[in-house]
This record gives C-alpha cells, structure tokens and sequence, in this order.
C-alpha cells in the first residue's frame, strides 16, 4: 500500500507551522507549538487514532494563542487532505462515543469532501488552566474547511471543563481512526455513488 503521509508547512505574519502526519502509525506525537493543553488534546487524536503527528508551531503567542491553534486546525486538515488522497478503498465514516467520568460526548465523521462543522459543547467556564474553550471551536472549523470533512461533535453531558474537552478529542481520534481504515472490500473503489470525493 502507498504510504498515506503528508509534510504540509503553512506561513504566514501570524503563525509559521510544519507539520509530519502519517495516517497508518502507531500513535506517536512530538509537538512543539507552545501551546500546551492543545498538545495535550492532540496527543489524545493521536493515541486513540493511531496516527503518528508531528507539529512544530510558532505564533503570536505574546497576543494570544488564536491565531496559533486555529492554524494548526488549518494545517492539520490540510495534512489529513493531502495524506488521504483519492480516498479509494476508504471507509469514509467513523463515529465514536467516549466517557470520561461524568463527561460523555459521540464524534461522527464523513470525509464527503464537503467541510461541514456541528459542534456542541458547554463549558462550566472560560479557561481550562491559561486555554480559552472559545479556541477549541477554533481548531475543528480550521480542520472541516481544509480536509474537506464533516464532522459533528455533541457533548452529551459533563461538568468538569477538562473532561468535556478530553471526551471530544478521545472521541474525534476514536472516530478518525474508523473513518480512515482502508475496507479491504472497497480495493480501488471510491466510497461515493459519484464516483469522487
């Protein structure tokens, strides 16, 4: 099988980002972005989405961190993009529901080619540690625009801050990981009745 990789760096006056993504890991991750519960979030993705990530990040922190995960959003998406190809042999849906304690939420994900975001989440507060909630909205609407995916995120219920977000990305990696398997049935075959996505 082609190895499904992608090395995407994205420039600009705000942010300068690299990224190394190999779809068929292991779930492996080294980041460097300065941001650190994100990293911690990403970590998630990637443990329970077998994915090896690598992401090094500088951005205008010194403002604050917005601009700085909404990029990675960005380029992320853009890595899933150029990693999956012509999506032939693909499963294309994942979903997964994830608890933590009190906290549940249920990720569906389609790689339609068509970027689409239903995100549903309360936070009990504005801050988890240094990182404003308002950022994590941020990140999936980057990541739906550049992979071209839907992506539906529902927090069903919790109360801890740290646990809704940690369900939502457990679960978005849980569901990535279903949605990028290759269905040894579907061998050469786009998974769409247009025959493209």
């Amino acid at each position: 099988m082609t190895p499904r990789t992608a090395l995407i760096e994205r420039n600009t006056l705000e942010t300068q980002i690299k990224i190394h993504l190999n779809l068929d890991g292991t779930g492996q991750s080294r980041f460097t972005t300065g941001v650190p519960f994100l990293e911690h979030m990403l970590d998630q993705v990637c443990r329970h989405g077998l994915v090896d990530l690598e992401i090094d990040a500088k951005g205008d922190l010194d403002i604050d961190a917005h601009h700085t995960v909404e990029d990675i959003g960005i380029t992320l998406g853009q890595a899933f993009a150029e990693a999956l190809s012509d999506k032939k042999g693909l499963v294309r849906y994942g979903h997964a529901y994830v608890p933590l304690d009190e906290s549940l939420s249920r990720v569906v994900i389609d790689f339609s080619g068509r970027p689409g975001l239903e995100y549903h989440a309360q936070y009990p507060r504005a801050l988890i540690g240094q990182f404003d909630v308002d950022l994590l909205h941020e990140f999936f609407q980057g990541f739906v625009n550049h992979a071209q995916a839907t992506v539906h995120i529902d927090n069903l219920r919790g109360q801890n801050a740290h646990h809704i977000a940690e369900t939502i990305f457990k679960a978005f990696g849980r569901a990535v990981r279903m949605a990028i398997a290759i269905d040894p049935r579907m061998q050469g075959i786009t998974p769409s009745t247009k025959g493209s996505l």
